[in-house]
């Protein structure tokens, strides 16, 4: 199959939030309590919440640019692509890379929503989330339909209040939800308890996936403090291998057959020897751990449950049918640096070479559809929903890489630094 017959659906993408995003949504007693935009004397942009300025704006949306200027900046809105806040650039954006429709989490209030969690007043945190999921719902996955699935926040500090909202926002056509990868770094219960059961109910009545996105529980894996950034980044799927281990062992998906996580970012080239793991370590310990699955393997409910998701994973588009083809979905993470936008489309058909037109319409779009109840087709025809057909609509948009002119951070760089910065 040529890039250009492809049909590309990204399950991890990522928002800048505009400014005003809340205006007109909160009620009017917390109007004056809503998070904003404020611009520093320094020249750059922050959002204030509750007293403090959250410094995450735009980190590592750097789309567009040479990779010598990647890094953990931008930190203004003049330094982004207007794709990054705009939805209507952002249809653009999509276009010229051949990409159909466009999952994408959070940036300011952290990938699961923690910033408004750490409020105190509940009931003024939970309507500036909801806030939030109605503003993505409503404005800027509904500018134009088809084109993204819908991903809203959790309220993290109550189960019951989560459930609450995954019914809540179904309703409004929203079948995906954030959730971190490890609640117990937060200070909430692990997945090992049953305390979470409410939210994984309302997931399992309405066909709710939960996404867990690297970094979502605002801990990644890091050796020493002065360990440099790439050790940071070359181990971060380690947080997915964790939260996966944590997922087989937990006893969630027997209590929940019907329930689908997904682990977004975490690519799959780990997970043959993974599954080869759990099993030999239920074969052997069993019988002393009093661990018992029901009658099934470990690596069963790992294919039955978890969707997989993966950037540019050679290793593990060769190992598919280990990792598991109907679960397996592509990312192409918009805008963080990780990402092959614009050519997204020619580098994944340089990796899915030699697989079958039914094994690629899977990897590409068909298993997303399935699994985050997602129907393009349903709005326009197939045929138009090509990256030959969406690059011919895009026209001359200007996709080209070009240096900003702005100064970013240089040299080196510790992970301690970066993680700081990403989770203030």
């Amino acid at each position: 199959m040529r890039a250009d017959d492809m049909i590309l659906v990204s399950v991890d993408d990522h928002v800048v939030e505009p400014p005003g995003l809340f205006d007109g949504r909160m009620p009017a007693k917390y109007a004056d309590r809503a998070p904003r935009v404020r611009r520093k004397r320094s020249g750059v942009d922050v959002w204030t919440f509750e007293g403090q300025d959250i410094a995450n704006l735009a980190i590592n949306a750097v789309a567009g640019r040479p990779r010598e200027e990647y890094g953990i900046d931008p930190t203004s809105f003049e330094q982004i692509r207007p794709g990054c806040y705009d939805v209507h650039e952002r249809i653009k954006d999509m276009n010229a890379a051949g990409i159909l429709g466009s999952m994408c989490f959070p940036s300011f209030p952290g990938f699961a929503g923690r910033l408004f969690a750490s409020v105190d007043d509940k009931d003024f945190a939970l309507a500036t989330l909801q806030a939030y999921n109605d503003w993505h719902i409503e404005d800027w996955c509904g500018a134009y339909p088809g084109r993204f699935m819908p991903l809203a926040l959790p309220a993290l500090w109550s189960a019951e209040e989560t459930a609450k909202e995954v019914y809540r926002v179904a309703e409004k056509g929203c079948f995906a939800m954030t959730f971190p990868e490890n609640p117990a770094v937060l200070g909430y219960p692990s997945l090992h308890t049953d305390y979470w059961d409410p939210f994984w109910q309302a997931c399992s009545d309405t066909g709710t996936v939960p996404c867990m996105h690297i970094g979502s529980s605002s801990q990644l894996v890091v050796t020493s403090d002065d360990a440099p950034v790439e050790v940071m980044i070359t181990l971060q799927p380690l947080n997915l291998v964790q939260c996966a281990t944590d997922l087989v062992w937990s006893g969630i998906f027997l209590r929940f057959p019907q329930l689908k996580v997904a682990l977004s970012e975490g690519g799959i080239g780990w997970i043959p020897y993974f599954l080869e793991r759990i099993d030999r370590t239920y074969d052997r310990h069993r019988a002393w751990t009093g661990q018992d699955l029901k009658g099934k393997l470990p690596s069963e409910l790992f294919r039955e449950h978890v969707i997989t998701c993966f950037i540019d994973d050679p290793v593990g588009v060769k190992l598919r049918d280990q990792v598991g083809l109907d679960m397996i979905t592509w990312e192409c993470d918009y805008p963080h640096s990780d990402t092959a936008w614009p050519d997204a489309a020619e580098a994944l058909e340089a990796e899915l070479a030699g697989l079958s037109d039914e094994e690629i319409d899977k990897i590409t779009h068909l298993n997303a559809m399935r699994l985050f109840s997602y129907d393009p087709f349903s709005v326009r025809p197939r045929e138009h929903c090509t990256v030959g057909a969406l690059k011919a609509e895009a026209g001359d948009h200007d996709v080209s890489i070009k240096p900003s002119g702005q100064t970013m951070s240089q040299g080196a760089v510790t992970a301690a630094a970066v993680q700081a910065k990403a989770t203030a």
